[in-house]
């Protein structure tokens, strides 16, 4: 992987991250959201209810890329 990295001739950089850096990774942010606003106490009668409220959930998200937007700009202040 060096050599080809250095073979490019500087045109790839390479950054070296943490194995654990839940801070970069804009996913936790949404999950911290559905957990923390969208589902807050949310009691499930089985796993097959918990996995359509998620998915709903998930899914109202993605018509609010605003909301999407400001988890991409939490990961990139760390």
């Amino acid at each position: 992987m060096r050599q080809h990295v250095e073979a490019q001739g500087g045109a790839i950089a390479l950054e070296y991250l943490p194995a654990y850096a839940p801070d970069l990774n804009p996913v936790e942010c949404i999950w911290g959201y559905l957990k923390h606003h969208a589902m807050p106490n949310y009691c499930a009668a089985d796993f097959g209810d918990l996995k359509h409220r998620a998915r709903h959930n998930l899914r109202s998200m993605q018509r609010r890329p605003t909301l999407v937007r400001a988890f991409w700009k939490q990961a990139e202040l760390f």
